[in-house]
């Protein structure tokens, strides 16, 4: 079967590896145009990107991959299929019925849950025992097509974005494989997705970590560990930037002091670690990075900062 393959960022790595290696042959790869990074501005490929010119698979990067002029371009290619993952533009009717098989989305969570942009964070912010894949023929409403094919992954204690990240792109490329393998042979068994059940996983950004001590130490656990490695959970202290990496959450009674404390304050400080009023619970702080400085255990950062009981921790610089 010839396959264009389209995505972006790490997690389609696995999945175009994975084709790559196969019996298919892979036509081409499009991928989002280079974009500067860093203060320095220069351009960076993405990972997509360089995986296929490790694999020498011609890349395509078209600013709008609905133009007309690359229309012509996948027409000219001629897949029987276009297998999406994480591509970051919108595909138009034209691209989606142009293939024999269609185009096919590898999708990081259990659909309808969490359609959109950031399924893997918010199902660990979200408290979701479970996440995994879905293949999905596409169509063209967001993560709205039917199902062809469907892995579970039941959530660890202390799961976080990142290793929910790599254990889903794992899953992927093998199941891609499968729904091809049943494609070609007329086996598949599309299901419609129950629209009344879906949810919404938006965009995420640096602000998405800011942490209301105002929410409950639950919330902001799994918070924090659903934006590690990135965006990340933040606070400040004394007006510096303060990353909260680790944490965990403490359901002890407060003492009438601690509850007339306000959201945010450092209500105990001890040799490893320190505790943070929030709207319910305590939050124990075990891992930290201050503006400036590496991310280190709490503590080496008591040992170099003075933090008293009864320190804030705010919402504002």
């Amino acid at each position: 079967m010839k396959i264009l393959f389209m995505g972006t960022p790490d997690f389609a790595v696995d999945t175009l590896r994975v084709l790559t290696g196969s019996r298919h042959e892979v036509v081409g790869v499009v991928t989002q145009p280079d974009r500067p990074k860093g203060r320095s501005g220069k351009m960076q490929y993405s990972p997509v990107k360089e995986a296929a010119l490790k694999y020498g698979i011609e890349v395509y990067q078209p600013e709008k991959v609905k133009d007309a002029a690359f229309v012509q371009e996948i027409h000219r290619m001629g897949p029987d299929v276009i297998v999406v993952v994480a591509f970051g533009q919108i595909l138009s009717k034209e691209i989606l019925e142009l293939p024999k098989y269609g185009c096919l989305n590898v999708h990081a969570s259990l659909l309808p849950k969490l359609r959109g942009a950031a399924p893997i964070q918010w199902a660990v912010i979200d408290g979701e025992k479970e996440s995994g894949v879905t293949i999905q023929q596409m169509e063209e409403g967001l993560d709205t097509g039917d199902i062809l094919l469907v892995k579970k992954y039941a959530l660890e204690e202390k799961e976080t974005g990142g290793s929910l990240f790599e254990k889903l792109a794992k899953l992927g490329g093998p199941m891609i494989l499968e729904v091809l393998e049943a494609a070609e042979k007329g086996e598949l068994h599309p299901v419609r997705q129950e629209e009344e059940k879906h949810t919404y996983a938006k965009k995420l950004s640096k602000s998405t970590g800011l942490i209301n001590f105002s929410n409950t130490a639950a919330e902001i656990e799994r918070l924090i560990r659903g934006l590690n490695p990135w965006p990340s959970a933040y606070c400040y202290l004394d007006g510096k930037m303060l990353k909260v990496w680790e944490a965990e959450v403490v359901t002890a009674d407060f003492s009438e002091e601690d509850n007339a404390a306000k959201n945010g304050t450092v209500v105990k400080v001890g040799q490893d670690s320190f505790l943070v009023k929030t709207a319910e619970g305590l939050l124990k702080i075990l891992s930290v990075q201050l503006a400036g400085k590496k991310r280190m255990d709490a503590a080496a950062f008591l040992r170099g900062y003075p933090l008293k009981e009864g320190a804030l921790l705010e919402q504002e610089g």
